[in-house]
């Protein structure tokens, strides 16, 4: 029999208190701790992904009206993007919640970011039906409002910038090679090289293939002093 579970602290974070506590434990439940797999968070998961990319949708339309669909959409990718989502779970503190089988959670999977990226999105599936459009809407601006206005969450994707730099001078696209990969399975380590004829090439490291592609290219762009807002003209 499972221990009752006290979700207060939780819900204080979120800034929202369940009425039917349920929902919020079913998408605190990986499919490993669940014997109908029904009852696991992957439902809630794929509800609050849509919730979510709608939600902060309106708010970049509202607090961009300058900007094109192709801009607002590349600011949309990278607010949503699992990288994301874990970052505002470890906000949460989602990790001691999450309800895992004994190998998972031997595995360390409530530290893994895949992990805490898929119970991000599913709490918010699970407060948007227990309370609403309007209740998720002020889960989510609290916690993505931030990351939208700061410099991190305002940059445009990196690797998208650096290709569309070489593209507006005629350059190959930039290609990215794995130079290591370490670390535990919970925890790893990737380091990426990305590189483009006529220049050294450059590293970045993340947590993630995808992380450590990003990293690069920023790190590309930083150190040739490449701007990395759009120019439409430029853009094919």
């Amino acid at each position: 029999m499972r221990m009752k579970i006290d979700y207060g602290p939780l819900e204080t974070q979120l800034g929202y208190f369940f009425s039917d506590r349920r929902l919020l434990g079913w998408a605190l439940t990986h499919v490993s701790a669940s014997t109908d797999r029904s009852f696991s968070y992957e439902r809630l998961e794929f509800l609050g992904d849509r919730v979510l990319g709608l939600i902060v949708a309106h708010m970049l339309f509202a607090a961009y009206p300058e900007q094109s669909e192709g801009e607002l959409s590349r600011r949309l990718a990278a607010l949503v993007r699992k990288e994301t989502c874990a970052e505002v779970a470890q906000v949460w503190g989602v990790g001691p919640y999450i309800q895992l089988g004994e190998g998972e959670a031997q595995a360390g999977g409530s530290n893994k970011r895949a992990i805490l990226g898929d119970v991000c999105e599913a709490i918010i599936g699970a407060v948007y039906l227990d309370g609403g459009i309007e209740a998720v809407s002020k889960v989510v601006q609290k916690v993505f409002r931030e990351r939208m206005l700061s410099a991190t969450a305002d940059l445009r994707d990196s690797k998208t910038a650096l290709q569309e730099w070489a593209q507006a001078r005629r350059l190959p696209t930039p290609q990215y090679r794995l130079v290591f990969r370490g670390g535990p399975d919970h925890a790893p380590r990737f380091e990426i090289a990305v590189e483009l004829p006529g220049f050294e090439p450059i590293i970045g490291v993340g947590g993630s293939k995808r992380a450590a592609e990003q990293a690069a290219a920023t790190a590309f762009i930083k150190r040739e002093k490449i701007d990395p807002q759009p120019n439409e003209k430029s853009v094919v």
